[in-house]
């Protein structure tokens, strides 16, 4: 299938002059407001240099981002019930946490405490919903939820800033409102702020657990800085999992104390990878946090709700009406694309078979966070020989790739001097916000977007990860997927 192309929001390629002026002033707006990251290269608490974006916002279908907008709290009430659910949770990953030892050590720590009886009842959820616009169907496709340190909500507030003055700066004020609003970061922090209000103590603090080395600092700090704008009776605080499992106690009520600070909200933006958990000093600190009073984001049920797995089970047939209304669940149901177990079954068999015959129209999915863990093409064929009919093929799962529409467009990275002009696909992520208990939700919402965007001949996307770069999108009235309606 030749893949269609979509015309960007401005003709392009711009002047050398030009192109040259305003980068230099895109680079230093990025860097003086915040949209920046440590360096991989060479880290340093000292340094900042601004993250990936695109000069230019890239253009997006208006009704395709809409419906995205609209079903995030179907999807929202979708994540909680499943999270709810440890018949549902058990039976779809019964054969994963078999031979996948982090999902199996997380599902552990599930039982411990729900044998015991949850302490708190109420979980956070701060989601993101991934889709692509597939060329093949004219419409988005839901690439994975995300349930657990879904970031890029601070930074990427300010890469629609600063596409919006990279267009007036080019003498395109008349485009503006083609740019959608963004919250996202006022959003999220709403959440846990609300959070820490229905814990009801004042003097509390919102933990956030973050990694050893922190790259992705600017965004997580937004966080923390803007819950004290918003509520400035709230102090964030910064633990690893190591400091939780060496400083923190549980009082006999199970209140959460580490540093003599009562912890009200848990935050994980670590705790995702198995990389992350050293040794048994981290898994002790992660199990000691869910036995805690403390509001967790995500709780390990919500945890293991966001696994590939689930992700799996809830597009086979008749199982989203299991938790929504039929007419609610075919709405979701269409943003689904091909996803198939690869259990040793008959159904696991199948879906082998398919991907041998055209391993390029699928990809291969573990259980992992955190981008780079995909398997693609070719590989896909090579990979799966290679597991055979051992049980190591349950901790996978196969999705039938998705083929976004192309557009040219000027990629900024900070290890390059010169501008990338390249053809580039892009990732629509929706926020989501969503607070209760197994009978009541108290809270949920859609709160933002973030728009990634990578080199159309790259398979992975994730930008912390260093696969692709932040940008936003540029909504237009389109007839099909690669027909604008309205041309600028």
């Amino acid at each position: 299938m030749e893949i269609p192309r979509l015309e960007p929001c401005i003709p392009l390629p711009l002047e050398d002059s030009v192109l040259e002026d305003l980068v230099d002033k895109a680079k230093d707006w990025a860097i003086m407001n915040g949209a920046g990251m440590r360096s991989k290269l060479k880290f340093s608490k000292n340094e900042l240099h601004f993250a990936p974006f695109m000069l230019l916002p890239s253009t997006f279908p208006k009704r395709e981002f809409e419906k995205a907008v609209a079903i995030q709290p179907i999807l929202n009430e979708l994540m909680h019930k499943v999270a709810h659910s440890y018949e549902f949770l058990s039976e779809s990953l019964k054969s994963t946490i078999e031979v996948d030892d982090f999902t199996k050590r997380l599902f552990q720590i599930y039982e411990t405490v729900r044998k015991e009886g949850f302490t708190q009842s109420v979980s956070l959820g701060l989601l993101r919903s991934d889709y692509l616009h597939n060329c093949a169907t004219d419409n988005i496709k839901q690439v994975e939820i995300n349930t657990i340190a879904s970031s890029f909500a601070g930074i990427s507030v300010q890469i629609t800033d600063m596409n919006r003055y990279v267009l007036q700066e080019l003498g395109h004020a008349d485009l503006l409102p083609h740019l959608p609003e963004n919250n996202a970061l006022q959003g999220l922090c709403g959440g846990m702020i609300e959070a820490w209000k229905l814990y009801g103590k004042p003097e509390s603090v919102i933990l956030f657990v973050v990694e050893d080395i922190t790259y992705n600092i600017c965004d997580q700090r937004f966080h923390e800085f803007e819950i004290r704008k918003m509520e400035p009776k709230v102090r964030v605080i910064r633990r690893t999992l190591t400091d939780l499992g060496k400083r923190s106690t549980l009082t006999e009520e199970k209140i959460l104390m580490i540093d003599g600070l009562e912890v009200a909200v848990v935050y994980y933006r670590s705790g995702y990878a198995p990389t992350q958990y050293h040794s048994e000093l981290e898994w002790e600190a992660r199990l000691k946090v869910e036995r805690s009073l403390s509001i967790k984001c995500p709780s390990i049920q919500y945890h293991l709700a966001g696994t590939k797995r689930v992700q799996q089970a809830l597009a086979s047939p008749a199982v989203l009406e299991r938790f929504l209304d039929s007419s609610v669940a075919a709405s979701v149901r269409e943003i689904f694309t091909g996803l198939y177990t690869l259990d040793l079954s008959d159904e696991g068999n199948a879906a082998v078979e398919m991907a041998l015959k055209n391993p390029t129209h699928y990809v291969l999915k573990p259980q992992r966070e955190g981008g780079g863990n995909n398997v693609y093409g070719e590989e896909v064929k090579l990979m799966l020989e290679k597991m055979g009919n051992s049980n190591e093929r349950s901790a996978w799962i196969l999705m039938e790739r998705i083929i976004p529409p192309v557009q040219r467009c000027y990629l900024i990275h900070p290890n390059s001097d010169t501008p990338v002009y390249t053809d580039v696909v892009s990732e629509l992520g929706i926020f989501g916000v969503i607070i209760g208990d197994e009978k009541v939700i108290l809270k949920n919402s859609q709160v933002g977007h973030m728009l990634r965007t990578k080199v159309a001949t790259a398979n992975e996307g994730g930008v912390a990860a260093g696969y692709g770069a932040l940008d936003s999108p540029f909504l237009v009235e389109m007839k099909s997927c690669c027909h604008p309606i309205i041309q600028n």
